[in-house]
């Protein structure tokens, strides 16, 4: 059989993960020697003849770089990545065909002439190597750039195999980067000069309807939509290797940064995660998997690939992607054997991703100001500025420091044909020879703002597509049947939902859209040009109904279109909750549907500029309002079997595998910006805010006033209604809250027990041996959690103790630690010494936990029954000993967001922005959240920006969303508002506009600027009110109500 050629040990326990593992890879290197020694003192003989090689870019591009015959692989990589000023650059490598055309990675710790055969013919071309998960874990916005100009290629080279619908919206995307906003005849044009795609004449239609939908939308956002949706789907990032299995089997090996992927075709039939393989090796043509014994496997998986070469490049990307996702550190170098070596030792030489993304946040190093543009100038007029040109510089223009060594010793030529387009990179200044840090050369050359006028830019953000339409689901399905023919939407939701992933930026709490990067600004003059429309208190207050009755039904859609068409798609439901859940909430959708058709055709009349007699009659609401709430009421009785549905469907998905599964998935989805069951509580909530916005109404009306007399009474039928259903919603927000507590924390199995009221969450510091460390606690009726951030596929937390209420003691001892806002908690099972981040939030903890445990001693039930069916590892301590106990390895890390993973689960529920933001929130701040929503049109500052971006903003669960248009069916971006400032402008922050107010968190500012002064304060009011909590006792249910519902 041969020995074993190249040997690589992964893992060295099941389960280890990253970082953890005793033994790592081992390098080449001398102790204490690193790639740049290694280079230099390496045998290579002066004044060489220097070699051309020819590389291309990934804007395709050719460069040409005279390097000497001896240089090694690492030489040119850095010499390549100097030249495009790259600082992410170990994504990157550069790859070559050999001569059986394979494409294979150039090695940085051999000669170029050793593994090139004919450097000076052989075309190297720059690629992507290494594809991180989630997009948004790139810190830098070049990056993402070339990321996207590696997935146009592999759309031309059919590498990224996709349906026709993904490949028409990428190019679409790819379309608006390169050239702009849509005009027809020019992207036709540009469709035939420019190949996308094999065929793609095939599917322009599809790709000019999406690219019309794109009005308005920035090169740099236009790169982002590329990437959120390549990184969704199977073929993302993958590389196939023909190899057989052991019946002789053709199959394709891929390797990503999960572990090793098994492709029938292009069907993914089997995935061999790096925490189940315990050795990678390969002997001849034969590639082999060591698991661990565990599984339906056997212990040695076996592969046969076409020839000794290939089976050994198949193992070393192995190796390299093993090493790049899963290590924190580079591998200890391994002293060399003294008489004789088996076996291959290569190994990873480069950063991991750990390290990379470590140093590009710690290393105080000043990011490049890097300006995305459209990649391509329109050939129209139109589209000319003659004050900036929209094509960037050169490459070869200004991009070294003058007199740099790299620069003297590798000249870079550009070599350009005809076909091949203008590359793209920042604009640079000229540089200035004593510039030291090779990037602090580049600056940004300003743009002076070319924006359209206000009202331009606001029609171009309009037009935007509908609701999703329900194309591709069985019409005359029992579910759909009725539903299909009347809604007015309009974009497959089956192929909707599978790629609208939530996809957050580099901070779990920040999207991409939120940086300062580029936006469609709207620039106003001083002036701005008003439309003329009334400016009475009573007009805004109306056209507040209107926004957020489009929000409120943009929210029923979640349930009613994108829900219902996940689980017909997967037939996931039962008939029984089918008909339960949508025959409550399909009457109530289209109620409002007709409801709100009413409103837009009132305040369309009350805009209008029709006489003045006709006009006035329209210029009220109360009665358009009256009329609708008689109606509403006719639907009491579904409102009322909303506590059954909400129950219903948690034991469903508890009892139900494949429903659970589509649940989670189907969070994970952008049109559910919020806990899915949350939407099931908005019909109810939606009555308290008709309330309160009539009672605002006739507060603003006189009693002689027309239109009093309609809003009194709609507010008296409202209030009826929400009389009745007050108990039943507080109970309902109760058992929410806990079912979505239940699928984000690991460790607790019961948590919707009868009884159980939740009462507060939020971040404290716990005192352990290794010092003060950060944990989330969770305070409910009968007891105490508290967790770690875990660091686990789905970014849960999980449980580390429990302490019951009963018995339990609270006091302040800041004297007795020497700790700032710290208090010990005493309990049966053990004492623990926390400190909050301020003394405002001590007192918040401190009272609710008093108030918590009074209640405890007049409840009859014991809350230790409740304990022994629900928390899992119990401790047992002594009640007078304080807990500090020894971290688990795993502790250790669990404060760190998990680098592959940090985006796969919903980043802004509550519990996540209280771990970033330090902060904790009530029960009590929930229902105040939800009396406290808001919708409209604002326009959106940032503090070192000039131009004002026109979005449409829901405010809703401590949260901004941000949308282009309120037709839009999910938010571009988010940002939770928990430990945020809301203020009005000082003098020094330079804002010369009426009506606008600043959020501030630390060093993060936005402006925000409304269109009239109801408006603006309305804002402010909402803001204030849902993100500054007082010092207050929890919401807790009525003593007869506590039992009446169970799980």
């Amino acid at each position: 059989m041969g020995e074993i050629e190249g040997t690589y040990r992964v893992l060295q326990t099941p389960g280890s993960r990253l970082g953890v593992q005793k033994t790592t890879g081992v390098s080449t290197l001398e102790p204490g020697q690193n790639l740049s020694t290694a280079m230099a003192s390496s045998p290579a003989k002066m004044h060489e003849r220097d070699l051309p090689i020819k590389i291309k870019m990934l804007d395709n591009t050719v460069e040409v770089l005279d390097i000497e015959s001896k240089y090694y692989g690492q030489t040119l990589l850095t010499e390549v990545y100097k030249h495009l000023n790259l600082i992410e650059s170990d994504y990157f490598g550069i790859e070559f065909q050999n001569i059986q055309s394979c494409w294979i990675w150039l090695e940085p710790m051999k000669p170029v002439i050793k593994q090139v055969r004919r450097p000076k013919t052989t075309m190297l071309r720059l690629a992507v190597k290494f594809f991180p998960p989630d997009p948004g874990q790139l810190q830098e916005e070049y990056t993402r750039y070339l990321f996207a100009l590696q997935i146009k290629r592999d759309l031309a080279e059919e590498r990224l195999t996709c349906s026709d619908n993904t490949a028409a919206l990428l190019v679409s995307h790819l379309l608006q980067s390169e050239i702009g906003d849509f005009d027809e005849t020019e992207d036709r044009e540009h469709l035939k000069t420019n190949q996308y795609l094999p065929n793609q004449e095939r599917i322009e239609g599809k790709i000019l309807e999406f690219h019309r939908k794109h009005v308005g939308q920035t090169p740099a956002e236009s790169d982002f939509q590329v990437l959120e949706i390549a990184r969704k789907l199977e073929m993302y990032g993958i590389r196939f290797h023909l190899a057989s299995d052991r019946e002789g089997t053709k199959i394709n090996l891929a390797v990503s940064h999960m572990g090793v992927l098994v492709f029938q075709g292009n069907t993914k039939i089997n995935t061999f995660n790096w925490s189940k393989v315990r050795k990678l090796s390969f002997k001849r043509k034969r590639f082999l998997i060591k698991l661990h014994p565990e599984g339906p496997y056997q212990d040695t998986l076996e592969f046969l690939l076409g020839s000794r070469d290939e089976c050994k490049n198949f193992w070393k990307i192995c190796v390299e992607y093993h090493t790049f996702f899963r290590l924190f550190d580079q591998p200890k170098p391994k002293a060399k054997a003294v008489f004789f070596t088996r076996g291959s030792s290569f190994r990873y030489s480069g950063r991991t991703q750990k390290q990379l993304v470590d140093y590009i946040k710690d290393s105080g190093m000043k990011k490049t100001p890097y300006e995305r543009r459209h990649s391509k100038a329109r050939a129209s007029t139109r589209a000319s500025n003659t004050d900036v040109p929209k094509q960037s510089v050169p490459f070869t223009e200004g991009l070294r420091t003058p007199g740099s060594p790299a620069s003297a010793a590798a000249p870079f030529h550009s070599v350009h044909s005809s076909a091949t387009p203008t590359p793209v990179l920042p604009i640079f200044a000229e540089t200035s020879p004593s510039s030291l840090d090779p990037r602090a050369s580049y600056t940004r050359i300003p743009e002076k703002n070319t924006a359209a006028p206000a009202e331009e830019a606001g029609r171009k953000l309009m037009q935007q597509p509908g609701s999703p339409m329900l194309q591709g689901l069985p019409v005359d399905h029992p579910q759909l049947s009725s539903l299909a023919l009347k809604s007015p939407l309009g974009l497959n939701p089956t192929f909707q939902v599978n790629l609208n992933a939530a996809g957050q930026g580099s901070s779990p709490l920040l999207s991409p859209v939120l940086s300062d990067a580029g936006g469609a600004r709207v620039e106003e003059d001083d002036e701005m040009k008003r439309k003329r429309y009334p400016t009475d208190k009573a007009y805004f207050i109306a056209k507040e109904i209107l926004a957020t009755e489009r929000t409120y039904l943009k929210d029923l859609e979640v349930i009613t279109v994108w829900f219902r068409s996940a689980v017909i798609k997967e037939n996931a439901m039962p008939e029984g909750l089918m008909t339960l859940l949508f025959s409550n909430i399909d009457p109530i959708y289209e109620f409002h549907r007709g409801f709100l058709k009413e409103i837009e055709q009132r305040l369309s009349l009350w805009e209008g500029k029709t006489n003045a007699h006709v006009k006035g009659d329209y210029q009220r609401i109360g009665d358009v309002m009256l009329r609708n709430m008689r109606t509403l009421k006719e639907f009491t009785s579904y409102l009322q079997k909303h506590d059954e549905v909400l129950t219903e469907l948690e034991k469903a998905t508890k009892r139900l595998k494949k429903l659970e599964m589509v649940y989670k998935e189907f969070e994970l989805q952008k049109v559910c910006y919020l806990p899915l069951n949350t939407f099931l509580l908005k019909p109810i909530q939606r009555l308290m805010h008709y309330k309160l916005i009539l009672g605002r109404l006739c507060k603003h009306y006189t009693a002689e006033h027309r239109d009093f007399a309609d809003c009194r009474n709609a507010l008296k039928e409202v209030t009826e209604m929400t009389s009745q259903l007050q108990h039943s919603l507080i109970r309902l927000e109760n058992f929410q809250k806990l079912t979505e507590l239940q699928h984000d924390l690991i460790g607790i199995d019961n948590l919707t027990a009868p009884g159980r009221e939740f009462i507060r969450e939020g971040c404290l510091y716990k005192l352990t041996k290794k010092g003060l460390q950060q944990r989330m606690f969770f305070l409910f009726s009968d007891m105490l959690l508290y967790t770690s951030k875990g660091v686990t596929g789905t970014n849960q937390f999980k449980i580390h103790g429990h302490l019951p209420l009963h018995g339990m003691l609270v006091e302040e001892s800041e004297n007795e630690w020497a700790v700032p806002h710290c208090f010990t908690i005493y309990s049966a099972q053990k004492t623990i010494v926390v400190a909050a981040s301020t003394r405002l939030e001590m007192g918040k903890w401190m009272e609710d936990l008093n108030m918590a445990i009074e209640m405890a001693k007049k409840s009859t039930e014991k809350s230790d029954m409740l304990l022994e069916n629900s928390v899992c590892n119990r401790s047992n301590r002594s009640s007078d000993e304080v807990s500090l106990e020894q971290e688990s390895e795993d502790d250790i890390h669990s404060s760190r967001s998990s680098l592959d993973r940090q985006s796969h689960h919903r980043a802004n529920t509550t519990m996540h922005v209280c771990w970033y933001r330090n902060t904790s929130v009530s029960m009590t701040d929930h229902s105040v959240a939800v009396e406290n929503q808001l919708s409209g049109y604002l326009l959106r500052k940032f503090k070192n920006s000039n131009g004002w971006q026109k979005l449409w903003v829901v405010f809703t669960n401590f949260c901004l969303f941000f949308y282009k248009t309120h037709q839009d069916d999910y938010p571009l971006a988010s940002l939770p508002l928990l430990g945020y400032a809301v203020s009005s402008p000082v003098e020094a922050d330079g804002i010369q506009k009426d009506y606008v107010f600043k959020l501030q968190f630390k060093s993060h500012v936005y402006f925000f600027r409304a269109e009239s002064k109801y408006t603006f304060e309305r804002w402010m009011e909402v803001i204030k009110r849902a993100t500054s909590s007082p010092a207050r006792s929890s919401l807790l249910l009525p003593k007869g109500e506590k039992d009446s519902h169970t799980d």
